[in-house]
């Protein structure tokens, strides 16, 4: 247990695989699987993988900033109306700004305890329902909701089960069909294969 015994900590993140998904016959949009492996105790699952837009992102900027006003938060990549999906420049700027905006938030200890950001980066939670679980309105807690993720998506090995609880998860009702809960495997993102679903406007 000296010093030179213990491990470095570290936080591996990666943004990447950029899809691009139908809403409509007009609409589309891209999403980007986020990679975590870590040996951090902030995290409840050393690895994991989720898909996320564009929009989520923003979201969790403006809730990680009204929770940390004294931090000045690093700005994600400017959205732009030229902004063109079919142009893999653009797509892979702003990959890489998602990528730098996400390293510089783990960096950041304060930040690291804000339950919204596990549920962000572990689940496939939409805004909604991540707002609900911390907030206590939801049978399931936060490393609930990771675990479950985890014990679905099964890209990984499982890391030290906590066995299965047995909830039903009946109250997550107003989920996307890329929700990491939920009482049907149809919904999980195996592989980080997320379904085309769309989480709300």
């Amino acid at each position: 247990m000296t010093p030179k015994h213990e491990k470095q900590e570290f936080i591996t993140v990666l943004v990447r695989d950029p899809r691009t998904h139908k809403e409509d016959s007009w609409h589309s949009y891209i999403d980007y699987e986020i990679f975590i492996h870590t040996n951090s105790m902030c995290f409840t699952r050393k690895t994991s993988c989720v898909r996320r837009r564009f929009r989520e992102f923003v979201w969790l900027r403006q809730r990680l900033q009204s929770n940390a006003v004294l931090i000045q938060l690093p700005d994600l990549p400017s959205k732009t109306p030229f902004f063109n999906m079919n142009n893999p420049h653009h797509v892979d700027h702003r990959r890489q700004g998602l990528q730098e905006f996400l390293e510089k938030i783990l960096q950041d200890a304060l930040l690291l305890s804000d339950s919204r950001l596990h549920l962000f980066l572990q689940t496939q939670l939409s805004p909604e329902d991540m707002e609900a679980c911390v907030s206590g309105q939801t049978k399931y807690t936060v490393a609930d909701a990771i675990h479950k993720f985890a014990s679905l998506n099964r890209r990984f090995p499982i890391e030290d089960e906590e066995g299965k609880k047995g909830k039903n998860d009946t109250d997550s009702d107003s989920e996307s069909s890329s929700s990491g809960l939920g009482p049907s495997d149809d919904s999980v993102s195996c592989g980080c294969k997320a379904s085309p679903a769309s989480e709300e406007s």
